[in-house]
């Protein structure tokens, strides 16, 4: 992952749900191109952030067994309203179906309560070594960023175990 959109975990419920939260700042450098006159937060930042805070949810509930979570499917996404600096978008996603390998989420976005994003997406989860054994040293690697990674952004008590400092 290049960069990390979201703040901080608000919530969580294995499984079922997590909500997270994305503050917008004018330091952010995709501001300056979008848009100059009147700044905003693309709407693709706010798919990510809801693509982020499902594979967080699938991560936490599965103590971090799976090292790459990928967006397969993106259904019915709506904007409603701008993010624009200053402002705090958060981001709700409900768990709907979950297999061996896809899960599907609900996703919503809001600023005070205002929708901005809605839709559904598709995320598919693995690991590196599921088909190439040789690849179990990258995901133990890949998986000690992510404890870094979600110490910083959740409460202690959201942690699985294996994760808590």
């Amino acid at each position: 992952m290049r960069f990390w959109l979201l703040d901080a975990i608000e919530s969580f419920t294995p499984g079922e749900q997590l909500t997270a939260v994305k503050s917008v700042s004018y330091s952010e450098d995709y501001l300056e191109d979008h848009f100059p006159e009147f700044p905003v937060l693309p709407g693709v930042f706010m798919l990510e952030a809801a693509t982020q805070a499902a594979a967080w949810l699938l991560r936490l509930t599965d103590d971090l067994a799976d090292t790459i979570v990928v967006l397969r499917e993106a259904k019915n996404i709506k904007y409603a309203n701008f993010v624009q600096p200053g402002q705090q978008l958060r981001v709700s996603v409900e768990q709907m179906k979950k297999d061996e390998r896809f899960a599907t989420f609900k996703v919503a976005g809001t600023v005070d309560g205002k929708s901005t994003l809605s839709g559904r997406i598709v995320l598919e989860r693995y690991s590196l070594a599921d088909n190439d054994p040789q690849q179990e040293e990258v995901d133990a690697r890949v998986r000690d960023y992510l404890s870094k990674v979600v110490r910083a952004i959740a409460k202690p008590e959201m942690l699985p175990a294996s994760v808590r400092v």
